[in-house]
C-alpha cells in the first residue's frame, strides 16, 4: 500500500488534503451520531495535513459503487468508514470491488488472521470478511484483529471509532509524512456588515491565492467577523494587506487574540 509521494513518511512532506466518507444507514436516521468527522479533522491537524471533503453516504450498493467510483478518479486519498462486516446490510467491501473494477475475492491473510481470533466460530459468517477486492492490502486492527483493507489510495475501515481510528492512525504514520503546520491569523471586525467586505476579500483573494480567505460572522449578544487567512505559509504579507485595506476603509478592527499554528 505504498504512497508514491512519500519515500520516508518520517521526514516532512508538503500537506496532503484527504477525504472522508462515512457509511451506515443508521448514521443517516439519526440512530447513531457521527463521530468521525471531529476526530479525522485532528488527526489530519496534528500531522500538518487537511480534510478536503465528507461523505456521509446510506447502505445502498448501486449508490455506494457509484460515489465509490467517483472519488477513486479523483485526486485525494480517501478513508472510508462502515459497511465492511459479515452481516448482509454490509455492503462496501462488493462495491469497493465493483468500483474499482476488481473480482471480490477471499484474501488469505485476511482468512488466516479471522480464523486466528475466532477459530471455528469464523465459519460460516465472520469469514466473509476476509472476502476482498483483489489485490488488497491490509491495515491492522489492534482491536479484534480483523482487518480493514486498501485499494490503491483508499482505506476501508469499519465504522466503530474504537477500531477505526487506530487504524487510521497506522495508515497515517506508516504512509503517509508530517507536513508543515497549517498556519491562522485573523483580526475582528465589529459594526460592518460582511457584505461590505466583500469587495476586500475578493482583491486580496486574488492577491494572495497561495493563502486561504476566510469570513466568519458570530452573531448574538457579541456580533462581529472573524476575518483572516489559514495557510502552510507565512501568513504575514496577506494580514499587512487585509488590516491596510481595513484601514483604508475606516473599518475598525482589533487582532484577534489567537494568532497559531494549527499543527498540535
Amino acid at each position: 500500500m505504498p504512497n508514491p509521494s512519500v519515500t520516508n513518511p518520517s521526514v516532512t512532506t508538503g500537506p496532503i488534503a484527504f477525504g472522508l466518507i462515512v457509511i451506515g444507514d443508521e448514521v443517516l436516521n439519526g440512530e447513531r451520531i457521527d463521530k468521525h468527522l471531529p476526530s479525522f479533522k485532528q488527526l489530519l491537524a496534528d500531522r500538518g495535513h487537511e480534510l478536503a471533503w465528507y461523505w456521509m453516504l446510506p447502505d445502498e450498493p448501486d449508490l455506494l459503487t457509484r460515489q465509490l467510483r467517483a472519488s477513486m478518479a479523483g485526486e485525494h486519498p480517501v478513508f472510508c468508514c462502515g459497511g465492511i462486516g459479515a452481516t448482509p446490510d454490509d455492503h462496501t467491501r462488493a462495491c469497493a470491488a465493483a468500483a474499482a473494477n476488481l473480482a471480490l475475492e477471499r484474501h488469505p491473510e485476511a482468512a488466516a488472521l479471522i480464523e486466528g481470533r475466532f477459530g471455528a466460530d469464523a465459519y460460516p459468517d465472520r469469514i466473509l470478511m476476509a472476502e476482498l477486492p483483489a489485490g488488497s492490502a491490509l491495515i491492522p486492527n489492534p482491536v479484534n484483529q480483523v482487518p480493514g483493507f486498501a485499494v490503491g489510495r483508499h482505506y476501508f475501515l469499519p465504522g466503530f471509532p474504537q477500531m477505526a481510528w487506530p487504524m487510521a492512525t497506522w495508515v497515517l504514520d506508516t504512509h503517509y509524512g508530517r507536513a508543515a503546520g497549517l498556519n491562522e491569523q485573523a483580526v475582528v471586525v465589529r459594526g460592518v456588515p460582511e457584505s461590505r467586505l466583500i469587495p476586500l476579500m475578493r482583491r486580496l483573494g486574488e492577491q494572495y491565492p497561495e493563502a486561504k480567505l476566510f469570513s466568519l460572522p458570530h452573531m448574538g449578544d457579541d456580533p462581529h467577523i472573524l476575518l483572516g487567512f489559514r495557510g502552510h505559509c507565512d501568513l504575514t504579507a496577506a494580514m499587512d494587506a487585509l488590516c491596510a485595506g481595513l484601514d483604508q476603509a475606516g473599518m475598525a478592527y482589533e487582532d484577534r487574540s489567537l494568532s497559531r499554528s494549527m499543527r498540535a
